[in-house]
């Protein structure tokens, strides 16, 4: 009988050693995936703060040509 107690125990800590050695894998791989994520979204903030700059910038170059086109149409009429 004690045989089958101890091939038990041998099962039980087999049995939970795997399982630790498994959420532990499965933690890593969450880890490295929300790592990677993570520099994903940056990539994707960095070129939405760029492009609000630019459209920024073009509003300003739009409100120059209209002004320089009244300043022309101004000259253009006297």
């Amino acid at each position: 009988m004690a045989t089958e107690i101890i091939v038990a125990l041998i099962g039980l800590g087999g049995s939970a050693l795997g399982s630790i050695l498994g959420i532990i894998a499965s933690s890593k791989l969450t880890a490295y995936r929300i790592e990677q994520l993570e520099k994903k979204v940056d990539k994707h903030n960095s070129v939405i703060e760029r492009v609000y700059k630019i459209e920024q910038h073009e509003a300003v170059v739009d409100e120059e040509i209209k002004v320089a086109n009244h300043r022309i149409a101004d000259l253009e009429n006297k």
